[in-house]
């Protein structure tokens, strides 16, 4: 009996052993058709040994700056407002370390090391200021850091439904503890192929959102994953690195806020009811109002029909706010 327990034992051993292997040669190769396929959209720039994907299209000045949240989309997370904007002034996104096209960090990812690598990117791509940073989420707190440390070359901000420096305290008691563990599990999985075929589950296509724009972040997700998580550890060294700085001057601010109820998908991924769901927005408001005190001149727009992703949801919002910040510096700049 024991024999039979030893030889069934070691050929569930060796079956696992045997996905595993061709799971992880799977990977191998489909990373290297991804790179193919789906080739990185405007340049890979240098800053020292690791290179950084940016995507800069059209001409004028000031430069707009497109800064993703916490997520894989990377420069692509633009691409329903970018050509609106570029039609008018310079506009540029792109992806953070390790996401899509970019090499990974190789560093802790936070504000700071954030901040530093879109420096380098810009001034070794020749992009100059004046710049209207556009954030996202947490591309929100990445471009209050970027203004602390850079402030002589930005001009303008753009809140996109941004995050909040207070946000972990300010929720607390509000919203759930949400666990990062699944995210790490997966990420540290991609290698073996598991990741792949659940990527159209992780990465579901928004409205507005070309659906090869889709396919190509799908295909990069495995890769992208594990440099996102490093944010996601980072999270409140971000937000505290953040908070340091609120005052913007008199640099013009616009603030978008996703005020739309929190879909029954929503409610139910984040495990919360519909109560606590009125109860996170009424709280996020709050803290959207305090964003727009930032600078003396600031104008903040709910936006009741959309959801966090405004850029997909409702790109004219973006854009009109991006072009109203870009019309601002200008007639600043003929004064």
């Amino acid at each position: 009996m024991k024999r039979w327990i030893i030889r069934i034992a070691s050929a569930l051993v060796a079956l696992i052993a045997l996905v595993v292997l061709t799971g992880s040669g799977y990977e191998f190769i489909q990373r290297h058709h991804v790179t193919r396929d789906f080739p990185a959209q405007g340049t890979l720039v240098d800053i020292g040994g690791r290179k950084i994907q940016l995507d800069c299209r059209g001409t004028g000045s000031p430069t707009v700056v497109f800064e993703s949240g916490l997520d894989i989309n990377g420069s692509l997370s633009w691409s329903a407002v970018q050509d609106a904007v570029a039609k008018t002034t310079r506009a540029c996104s792109y992806s953070r370390a390790g996401i899509m096209w970019s090499d990974a960090p190789g560093r802790a990812q936070n504000g700071r090391t954030v901040a530093e690598d879109l420096h380098k990117t810009l001034n070794a791509a020749g992009e100059h200021g004046p710049f209207v940073l556009v954030g996202h989420s947490l591309g929100g707190p990445y471009i209050m850091t970027y203004t602390h440390y850079y402030g002589q070359d930005v001009a303008g901000l753009v809140f996109v439904d941004a995050s909040h420096p207070d946000q972990t305290q300010r929720l607390k008691g509000v919203m759930p503890e949400q666990s990062i563990f699944l995210g790490k599990l997966a990420a540290s999985l991609a290698w073996t192929g598991a990741l792949r075929p659940v990527a159209p589950v992780l990465v579901p296509q928004e409205p507005h959102q070309d659906l090869h724009d889709v396919e190509t972040i799908r295909a990069y997700a495995p890769t992208s994953l594990g440099p996102m998580m490093l944010e996601d550890e980072a999270l409140n060294e971000t937000l505290t690195e953040a908070g340091t700085f609120r005052q913007l001057g008199n640099r013009p601010l616009f603030v978008l806020t996703a005020m739309a109820p929190f879909s029954d998908a929503e409610l139910q991924s984040m495990q919360i009811t519909a109560t606590q769901g009125q109860k996170i927005k009424a709280v996020w408001k709050q803290m959207q109002d305090d964003e727009a005190t930032w600078s003396s001149r600031s104008q903040h727009q709910l936006v009741n029909d959309s959801s966090h992703y405004i850029q997909f949801y409702r790109p004219d919002a973006v854009i009109d706010a991006v072009l109203s910040v870009v019309g601002t510096v200008r007639a600043d700049q003929h004064q």
